[in-house]
């Protein structure tokens, strides 16, 4: 049962846009599947949904690709492309802009993921500079990122 209704939320969210709990509840009622709120908030864990913003510019739930196994990591990868919107480099910098508010948690995030040559980040507000040990190392640190957050 539970499989199924697993199963059932990754296709949901797959084909709909769907952005709380309350919503993917409601898909799941129109399915046939007569689950509780805290059922879906469990799931969501379980599967390791999170929120990413759509086209629209409105958050919708999705499946987390590329999450590294360990669990700590995931949050981490979570908080990270939630909060980052654009990533630029010059030189052997790397530019993050955050929504505001969010970079300090971000960039404890990058650093908490580990890129290689990555000498240190320094966060503001909605700012985030990152310095790279060589200029290759900051262009391959900025795939890396915008892969991240699919940008």
């Amino acid at each position: 049962m539970k499989k199924d209704r697993h199963s059932l939320i990754l296709k949901l969210i797959e084909q709909n846009n769907i952005s709380t709990q309350d919503e993917l509840l409601e898909k799941l009622l129109e399915s046939g599947i007569n689950v509780t709120q805290a059922t879906v908030s469990r799931d969501i864990k379980e599967l390791k949904l999170i929120k990413r913003p759509s086209s629209n510019g409105v958050y919708k739930y999705c499946i987390a690709e590329n999450l590294p196994a360990d669990e700590a990591n995931s949050k981490y990868y979570s908080i990270f492309i939630q909060s980052v919107v654009f990533v630029d480099c010059a030189g052997n910098m790397c530019v993050l802009k955050c929504h505001i508010g969010t970079a300090m948690a971000a960039c404890a995030a990058l650093d908490s993921l580990n890129f290689d040559n990555i000498v240190g980040t320094l966060a503001g507000d909605d700012t985030i500079f990152v310095l790279c040990r060589t200029e290759t190392d900051a262009l391959n640190a900025k795939e890396k990122m915008e892969k991240l957050l699919k940008l």
